[in-house]
């Protein structure tokens, strides 16, 4: 890799660690934000939604012509986005501005990666690096992301709780947090603004029907998409915030110890990542997705069996540290079973797709959680839907290679 190429590398890297710090930032008091200026639960839930389904809408259409349109283009337009989507948050409490804000831009009310970023981003990574060091590169990029994103958290949290231990409303300390995250928006633009044109596709889609900015990989996009959907249907079940819900009731487990409790396991999780790079060297990207998640997944079934607090979070912890080593192995596999003018379209479709498999899953687990004989169902629904995922991706993709692989 020449200067330019390895210039473009820490960019892509930095954008993803403001970027993720900011989401984390503004996560902790978006909602608390919002209702200080008078919005109802309803109408903040009725916000969320339309965040997500926008981000799900404007994402699939950024992120699938962005190999044709330009992808330093697409990544500029979506920083543009995030910083008028903040903008419009700090500035007004108007229900409809504010919901016309959440789907046109780029807001994150959970801390996770939301808009077209991503998926560019990593079809730009694949452009610069061998095959080789592909899987590697992003196990790094999404171990950045998660510290930073737990960096932003802790950072939002306490900025706002010291502004007002020091004479300011719990509004004007809330709108710092605002503001602070449009600056990320502004920053993430001048950057993007420096990447080379190494970062664009190879190749050319004018003479190629498309779908989806797809053309010869379609049907493995749509395989792939609609095993991902149902596994993060399954993640859907058991996202953070209701496992919180669970310890709370069944072990009587305040908020701190709660929040101490995911810090770690979000941290173990992003160290996971990298422990993958190796397997995936050894046995393969398919043999490495599988093998590790299977593990996970028992172990989450196992968690609601535990007879004792210390052996529950035991137990999560350690699925915990595991769990994400298929992360950087599925990106790095959606990107190499592809052509390189495709990738950007591959990751924003299979992307969509876990984002909209995930969005049905979490009111099934607000039915089970409020009957006593289900209180345990979501665990055990996740972890064997999961296993089922893993065997039909088994099943399906252990004959198709990535490159690096086939040349072995």
């Amino acid at each position: 890799m020449n200067n330019r190429q390895n210039k473009d590398i820490a960019l892509l890297f930095a954008t993803r660690i403001i970027r993720l710090f900011c989401y984390g930032f503004l996560s902790v008091i978006l909602a608390l934000y919002l209702a200080e200026t008078g919005l109802t639960e309803s109408q903040i839930g009725l916000l969320f939604t339309f965040t997500l389904a926008g981000d799900a809408g404007i994402s699939l259409w950024l992120t699938t012509s962005a190999d044709r349109f330009g992808r330093k283009r697409t990544l500029i337009l979506g920083a543009l986005l995030m910083l008028g989507a903040g903008i419009v948050f700090l500035l007004t409490d108007n229900i409809l501005f504010l919901i016309a804000a959440a789907i046109i831009g780029v807001i994150s009310p959970s801390g996770n990666e939301i808009g077209p970023f991503l998926s560019v981003e990593q079809a730009g990574l694949s452009q610069l690096i061998p095959n080789e060091k592909r899987t590697k590169t992003f196990a790094w990029y999404n171990l950045a992301g998660s510290f930073a994103t737990a960096t932003g958290a802790l950072s939002g949290g306490w900025l706002a709780q010291s502004l007002h231990a020091n004479g300011w409303t719990q509004l004007e300390a809330y709108r710092v947090i605002l503001m602070g995250y449009a600056i990320g928006g502004f920053l993430l633009a001048i950057l993007f603004l420096r990447l080379s044109p190494a970062i664009e596709t190879i190749q050319t889609q004018a003479e190629v029907k498309t779908t989806f900015g797809l053309h010869r990989s379609q049907k493995v996009v749509l395989k792939l998409s609609a095993l991902f959907a149902l596994d993060a249907f399954a993640g859907g079940l058991i996202v953070q915030s209701m496992i919180a819900y669970w310890f709370h009731v069944k072990f009587g487990v305040d908020s701190g110890i709660l929040g101490s409790i995911f810090f770690g396991a979000n941290i173990l999780a992003g160290v996971s990542a990298l422990l993958a790079v190796k397997l995936a060297e050894k046995f393969g990207l398919i043999n490495t997705m599988v093998f590790t998640h299977i593990p996970s997944n028992i172990l989450l079934i196992l968690v609601p069996l535990m007879p004792s607090l210390p052996l529950a979070i035991g137990l999560l912890l350690l699925r915990f540290s595991i769990s994400q080593m298929d992360v950087p192995t599925r990106q790095s596999y959606t990107m190499a079973v592809v052509a390189p003018d495709e990738r950007s379209a591959a990751s924003g479709v299979t992307s969509i797709a876990r984002s909209v498999g995930a969005s049905l899953s979490p009111a099934l687990t607000g039915i089970f959680l409020s009957l006593p004989l289900l209180f345990n169902a979501p665990f055990f629904l996740s972890g064997g839907l999961k296993i089922v995922y893993d065997l039909l991706l088994y099943r399906e993709f252990r004959s198709v290679k990535p490159p690096e692989e086939s040349r072995k």
